[in-house]
């Protein structure tokens, strides 16, 4: 069983994404919702082995597959996962179960290609994280787009074409240029796919150079990075409840995944060399957009500038090339996982009952909803990095870690901690607390017995987190320690 694992990731939700389709249209709404929630709970089901099954003693891939896909090319079917990369199946897999129900009364038309739409792209992006060849690397991240390019263009806001199409077009121009570097690898490496066939292929500093550019573009749009971030906003904004809880948790780990499992390993030498590059944009994310996320009227597309501040963090740590950093990057995507997922599914709470992301239309909702409003605190003050919660974890390993590496790089980023409470708190003052001014206000509802569960369930995750990060940090300590001593080694010709 243990030896078809992460095809069961992969191939349950899809299987089961495809059943929805075919038995949960027209009047059996109600069945597709039920497959649905039966096909994202096996599919979390089939991915904890992977995590209680984990040997973190070694950094060699585990729960491997290797099947010839297309000898011609020598492109194999080739799986297998690290303490780096096990994680991210299992927070997609979980993810994948509060969408669905998330969405259970919510969505009411074409309520099973909604739910099939999420299904389907869960097992493409557990493709993505499980995947060794390059090439199967590339079919299921240029796959995953399909179903999220529906998910906004067809249950999203009034401009949701242009956010689709947007975000379509942007992610799919960065990732050819990751075909292109691929492709000379291919080359170089003799006619192989094996990601670790390129972890020893000596290239010269141009050629790392320019590897490094393609690659970078390709996972830089999906973090996304400044400048090219622009995208995430608009498909924030116009996505669904479901679709923003995935694009956030999920798909912006994908190009900070990407770093990791690429452009480290394979261009160590051009990845020092362009450090200090890579530190900078990161800084002005987290200091610049930070900003930015100060001034927003929209409570979507704050958190929207939100998550790429957060992002910003990640790619800091990696590129300060030291153990606590890396983890520091790596635990902060997993939070940033839980509470931007949080974050969406609070405000789609509130937009379910007035239909307004609109920070002016609100006030005074504690009044009407008080266990919403504790929530949302928790919620708002681990978005700022309160201790004991999950966001404060890995920007606290970050800049420990950027303070021995250069202080004045740790003190830009700390700032953080400043504009990150600023805009959160004052956004929540501003929705939860004070008088009722709106007659629309005074008419909502507290949360329902199936979003009071759905809350506390991501709850107890930000708050467990926070206060015991041993079992997600435990796991990537010897993956972490090893590409470190991989990235630390030269491979100039």
């Amino acid at each position: 069983m243990t030896a078809y694992l992460l095809s069961l990731t992969i191939w349950v939700p899809i299987a089961f994404g495809v059943l929805v389709l075919a038995l949960g249209r027209g009047g059996n709404a109600q069945l597709g919702r039920l497959l649905a929630l039966v096909g994202s709970l096996a599919g979390f089901a089939v991915a904890v082995p992977l995590y209680s099954g984990f040997n973190a003693g070694t950094s060699a891939m585990q729960f491997v597959e290797l099947t010839p896909w297309i000898p011609a090319f020598n492109i194999n079917y080739h799986l297998g996962v690290d303490g780096i990369s096990v994680l991210f199946v299992l927070l997609n897999s979980f993810v994948t179960v509060l969408v669905v129900w998330a969405g259970w009364e919510v969505i009411k038309d074409k309520t099973a290609q909604y739910m099939a739409a999420f299904l389907i792209m869960s097992g493409l992006i557990n493709g993505v994280f499980a995947a060794v060849d390059a090439m199967l690397f590339y079919v299921f991240f240029e796959a995953m787009l399909i179903p999220m390019y529906l998910i906004i263009g067809v249950w999203g806001g009034p401009n949701r074409v242009y956010a689709a199409l947007k975000f379509f077009l942007y992610t799919l121009l960065g990732s050819l240029l990751m075909l292109v570097a691929l492709l000379y690898l291919y080359r170089v490496s003799g006619g192989s796919f094996e990601l670790a066939r390129y972890y020893q292929v000596p290239l010269s500093m141009t050629a790392q150079v320019l590897l490094f550019i393609a690659f970078f573009l390709a996972f830089a749009v999906k973090v996304p990075m400044w400048p090219v971030h622009t995208w995430l906003p608009d498909a924030h904004v116009e996505a669904p409840t479901g679709g923003s809880v995935v694009l956030a948790a999920i798909t912006l780990k994908i190009g900070a995944y990407g770093f990791l499992r690429f452009i480290l390993p394979i261009v160590p030498d051009a990845s020092h060399y362009l450090a200090g590059f890579v530190i900078t944009l990161s800084l002005i994310a987290v200091v610049y957009i930070g900003l930015v996320a100060l001034v927003q009227t929209d409570m979507k597309k704050l958190i929207a500038y939100s998550s790429i501040a957060h992002m910003g963090f990640v790619t800091l740590g990696f590129f300060i090339f030291s153990p606590l950093g890396m983890e520091g990057g790596l635990v902060q995507m997993l939070s940033h996982g839980f509470v931007s997922a949080a974050m969406f599914l609070c405000v789609g709470v509130m937009y379910d009952r007035m239909h307004s992301r609109m920070i002016a239309d609100y006030g005074g909702v504690v009044n009407v909803m008080p266990k919403f409003a504790a929530f949302f605190m928790l919620f708002a003050m681990a978005n700022a990095g309160l201790p004991a919660t999950s966001g404060f974890v890995g920007e606290f390993m970050v800049i420990l870690a950027a303070v021995k590496f250069n202080f004045w790089i740790a003190l830009a980023a700390a700032t953080t901690l400043i504009t990150g409470a600023a805009y959160t708190l004052w956004m929540y003052k501003r929705v939860i607390f004070g008088d009722i001014s709106n007659p629309q206000v005074s008419e909502m509802s507290d949360l329902s017995r199936r979003e009071f569960w759905l809350l506390a369930v991501v709850a107890l995750c930000v708050l467990g987190m926070g206060l015991y990060p041993a079992p997600f940090t435990e796991v990537m300590h010897t993956s972490v320690r090893d590409l470190l001593e991989h990235a630390a080694k030269s491979k100039l010709l």
